[in-house]
């Protein structure tokens, strides 16, 4: 799933301007335990999960995260929702 930011963030002389998220992996689950809090540890997963360092990551505006974690539910294994009646 790739995502366009709305404005590139900077991190060690790299710009980001679109990130690629992929489905997460344990190992993806498991990077999140380098870190404390619950935002925190879900801002890992995502940044694991289009090889974008933390701190670049970080920089990221919270209108974009919030279409960020929408789209990657998905791949987060949470169920996408049904349009079905009854489903």
């Amino acid at each position: 799933m790739k995502y366009t930011l709305s404005s590139p963030v900077e991190f060690n002389g790299i710009e980001y301007k679109e990130l690629t998220f992929r489905e997460a992996t344990t190992g993806d689950l498991m990077a999140s335990d380098a870190v404390k809090g619950e935002n925190s540890k879900m801002f890992a997963i995502l940044a694991s999960i289009s090889d974008v360092p933390l701190p670049a990551f970080k920089k990221i505006k919270v209108s974009d995260l919030n279409k960020i974690m929408k789209a990657t539910a998905s791949l987060m294994g949470e169920p996408e929702e049904s349009t079905e009646a009854g489903a």
